[in-house]
């Protein structure tokens, strides 16, 4: 629905995919390949120091059901299967992997014009219990999260948050890591031309009084490339660019320094995405 709230994990997300979206610090490769018949299949592999790690992953599309199917390099497979509309406004997606037969994970979401609720229940004896929902619009959102561990009786969530957006800006104040941290951020689109955005984000701990901040830029050199930069509080600097150099194949290029620390060696990554 156009004019719902987002689900809760969208709040902040502007400002999130502005400091962290594509900062890749590996080799990474991603090859896509699309299929008209309703089967796509991906491969990714990414080299991390010495150790390279991959997986295989294929989506098959019937109407309103999707499969998902993902191997990894090691033999664990995982599926995913979703039901679209299985009720008005119901999404319902079934999850497990193989060989790990306590990973079964049901969820159900649910929009409406002024709600938008997700939950998750894991299928096992001793299940993983998390809900939440978000009320409002699609400009206004107020929500908040829980989540309940069974097999140690604690809670593992309780998060609340309010956001405020517009196509020029994005607010959004957040109380996280189960109450003990406040989070801010706001993001505003300075031209639309060239897709220029500054953010920030500020976290406060309530129970060491410590304050953090990141602010972020983004802007498109020319229609085909964009870079972004980031400046943290702890002396952390970080750049990155990336060009469409044919049509859905990217290159990514991102750097990371630390200015505080001694014989400080920058973090180096190149990200490769190839979509036929």
């Amino acid at each position: 629905m156009e004019k719902s709230p987002a689900p809760f994990s969208e709040i902040g997300r502007r400002a999130r995919d502005l400091l962290t979206k594509d900062y890749n610090y590996d080799q990474k490769f991603t090859l896509t390949i699309p299929s008209s018949s309703g089967v796509g299949i991906t491969a990714t592999g990414v080299k991390k120091d010495q150790i390279f790690v991959g997986d295989i992953s294929t989506q098959y599309k019937l109407g309103s059901t999707v499969v998902d199917i993902k191997v990894d390099t090691y033999s664990t497979v995982s599926t995913e299967v979703t039901l679209v509309d299985v009720f008005r406004s119901t999404k319902v997606s079934l999850g497990f992997n193989i060989p790990d037969h306590k990973s079964g994970k049901l969820d159900v979401q649910y929009l409406h014009p002024h709600a938008a609720i997700n939950s998750s229940v894991g299928l096992n004896p001793s299940p993983l219990l998390e809900l939440s929902a978000a009320i409002g619009s699609k400009d206004l959102a107020l929500g908040g999260e829980i989540g309940f561990n069974t097999a140690s009786s604690s809670f593992t969530k309780c998060n609340a948050g309010i956001s405020f957006n517009k196509p020029d800006f994005s607010a959004a104040i957040m109380l996280t890591d189960r109450g003990q941290a406040v989070r801010a951020s706001y993001v505003h689109l300075v031209n639309p031309v060239n897709g220029t955005e500054v953010g920030a984000e500020m976290i406060h701990r309530l129970s060491t009084y410590e304050n953090s901040f990141s602010i972020g830029s983004a802007h498109k050199v020319d229609p085909l490339t964009s870079v972004k930069t980031r400046f943290s509080d702890n002396g952390n600097v970080a750049m990155l660019c990336q060009r469409e150099w044919r049509p859905k194949s990217l290159i990514t290029f991102s750097a990371e320094y630390e200015t505080k620390a001694k014989n400080s060696v920058p973090k180096l990554g190149l990200a490769l995405a190839l979509k036929p």
